[in-house]
């Protein structure tokens, strides 16, 4: 099936038996998992290459804030085929946990609510929430030894202690400024930021229960899900949330909408 847009109504026209050539979003079948975070991620769609922009955004913004999901049937079906064919290839019932951000879109909650029909009885579910900003830390250890401890081949320091100060000063003021904005900003500020991968705290368990079910989960499997999947930094930091717990569960990781080549402008 695919998506089209007609300009003289301007409005989406969902096509559940074909795909066209000039669809703006196609089911991706059997070619939508690749490798990402180390885990095996799955998409049940993916935009053409020649989309715009703006046409991306618009269908986006369609998917996510249409008002009463339930009264939209073809957004439902949208959403109901691609949960189809993830269980068709994980099999949805061998799972325990499923994990998902928080979010103002109802698409998550509906995936789940689908997700139940195919999974077992005890599957338990668990909702990460936007922390506040001045929660927001900086992995300084992990930067330090990623970077400012690097040596030349001939074994000399690359950075003096002077360097290395005129960094950790930088980093300070830039979460200065990061614990005095709003969250969104924070997320669209620093997507792109160097500094991004040792950020660490964006994400919080919703209830104290929630944290301690993640903590106690062992060699169980878990499914991590997302309505729209562009830069990866949520997935990202769903995943640092639950390792910090534990890494002993088999992680999988599925969102409606996603692209193949995630991982060229993840962080």
């Amino acid at each position: 099936m695919g998506v089209s847009f007609d300009n003289e109504t301007q409005r989406f026209v969902f096509d559940f038996e074909h795909d066209g050539v000039d669809d703006l979003v196609s089911l991706t079948g059997d070619g939508y998992q690749v490798e990402a975070f180390g885990h095996c991620f799955y998409y049940g769609y993916e935009f053409g290459d020649e989309v715009s922009g703006a046409l991306r955004t618009a269908f986006i913004h369609h998917v996510k804030f249409t008002d009463r999901l339930q009264d939209q049937p073809d957004l439902t079906q949208f959403i109901k085929k691609a949960v189809d064919c993830l269980h068709r290839r994980i099999n949805l019932y061998d799972f325990n946990l499923v994990v998902m951000p928080e979010s103002s879109s109802q698409v998550n909650q509906y995936m789940l609510r689908y997700i139940y029909r195919f999974a077992q009885p005890m599957l338990q579910e668990v909702e990460l929430l936007k922390n506040l900003p001045t929660n927001i830390s900086f992995d300084m250890q992990a930067y330090e030894k990623q970077y400012l401890n690097d040596v030349l081949e001939n074994g000399r320091p690359r950075y003096t202690e002077a360097q290395k100060q005129q960094v950790r000063d930088s980093i300070q003021q830039m979460l200065d400024l990061i614990h005095h904005k709003d969250y969104f900003t924070i997320a669209r500020d620093v997507k792109k930021s160097r500094f991004r991968p040792y950020m660490t705290q964006f994400l919080r368990f919703a209830t104290k229960a929630d944290e301690e079910l993640c903590a106690t989960i062992r060699q169980q499997n878990v499914l991590i899900i997302d309505d729209v999947t562009t830069s990866g930094s949520t997935l990202g930091e769903i995943l640092r949330t639950l390792r910090i717990l534990n890494e002993d569960n088999r992680i999988s990781i599925f969102s409606l909408i996603g692209r193949h080549d995630l991982m060229a402008d993840a962080f």
